[in-house]
Parts: structure tokens; C-alpha cells; sequence
């Protein structure tokens, strides 16, 4: 097993044993079924497509309310089938994870939060106080660059994380303790890959 889909609960603190006490993040990984098999001579790649989590209300054509789909040895493909449930039984030994998710989206900024930009000053007089400043050129080429910092959406990135090290295993309550903080609000998907 390549990967697992989980939901992000919050964080705590463990302790390790030679006492420091360390920030995790709770990720709830309940029963992941395996809804395809892609193999190269059908598909032409080898793969497993995982689903996990349930709506509110039940919807035919959608079974699960999370799907993602993980690459997979060809020699693998034999040892899965349609219907089969992933745990985290196979994460016992693992000591260190690459993770997936999206960050938290913060809507529409200004540069001053959105870049780390300095405003001006705050007294009166000031006629830039959190305003990006002057964006524009001359005649030539008489228009705003591709790239420049401006105001804009902030947040509901992509994120992705490696080497993020595994504290703790529980796969009687579906528990995995990551170390550090993940991407995105608590309730969001976190996908967990071995490193």
C-alpha cells in the first residue's frame, strides 16, 4: 500500500521518551475501499483508486465524498481487488510520510498581508497607509509585468510536505500522530503517502 486518505481532527502534544514534548497533528484515517484497479495492459499504468468518507445525504453516481487514486507497482495490482478495505495496519513500521493537502483559504488580501509588504506612515498627510504603491511604467512598455505583487486571492493552495515523521500508529481507532502542523483546516483531507 502506497498511500491513505485521512481527515485532519487538530492538534495536541506527545511526549517522546527521553521527555521533550512534541506538537502533532491527529489525522483520522477510517476504512479506505478500493474502487478500481488500473493496470497497464487496460489502462496503461498501474494504479489503485481509493474512496473514504460519507455525505450527509447519500448520492447514487458518487460513493465516497473523497477519491484519489495512488500508483502502484504492476506486480502489484494482483494483490488488490475491487471492494478491498485499506488501514493502517501498514503504516505500523513507517517512520516518515510525505503529505498532501490544501492550505486554508483566506480570501481576498492586500499586499501587506498577502506579501509581508510595509505599509507607510500612519500619521495624518499619509496618502499610503496599506496601499501597494506605484505598480505601473512609462510609455515603454506602458503596462503592469506579468508576476508583480499585487492584491489578490490568498490561501487554498496545494500543499505538499515530505518527511514529515510518524509519532504514533493506532489502527484499533483509525489514529495516525504526525509531527507538526498539516495544511489545511480540521475536517479537511490529508493525503498520506509512504516516503
Amino acid at each position: 500500500m502506497s498511500g491513505i486518505l485521512g481527515k485532519k481532527i487538530g492538534m495536541t502534544r506527545m511526549q517522546r521518551p527521553d521527555g521533550r514534548i512534541v506538537s502533532v497533528t491527529l489525522v483520522l484515517c477510517e476504512e479506505n475501499t478500493i474502487t478500481q484497479v488500473k493496470t497497464a495492459g487496460k489502462d496503461g499504468y498501474s494504479a489503485i483508486v481509493v474512496g473514504t468518507g460519507k455525505f450527509k445525504k447519500p448520492r447514487k453516481t458518487v460513493p465516497f465524498r473523497w477519491m484519489r487514486e495512488f500508483k502502484i507497482e504492476e506486480k502489484e495490482t494482483e494483490g488488490y481487488k475491487k471492494g478491498d478495505v485499506l488501514n493502517l495496519e501498514g503504516f505500523k513500521e513507517v517512520k516518515k510520510v510525505e503529505i498532501d493537502g490544501v492550505s486554508k483559504g483566506k480570501g481576498f488580501q492586500g499586499t501587506i498581508k498577502r506579501y509581508h509588504f510595509r505599509s507607510g506612515p500612519g500619521s495624518h498627510g499619509s496618502h499610503f497607509h496599506r496601499e501597494p504603491g506605484s505598480v505601473g511604467m512609462r510609455a515603454k512598455p506602458g503596462r503592469i509585468m506579468r508576476g508583480k505583487k499585487m492584491p489578490g486571492r490568498m490561501g487554498l493552495d496545494s500543499v505538499n510536505q515530505k518527511n514529515v515523521e510518524v509519532m504514533h500508529v493506532d489502527p484499533s481507532k483509525n489514529l495516525i500522530a504526525l509531527k507538526g502542523s498539516l495544511p489545511g483546516a480540521n475536517g479537511s483531507m490529508i493525503i498520506i503517502k509512504k516516503s
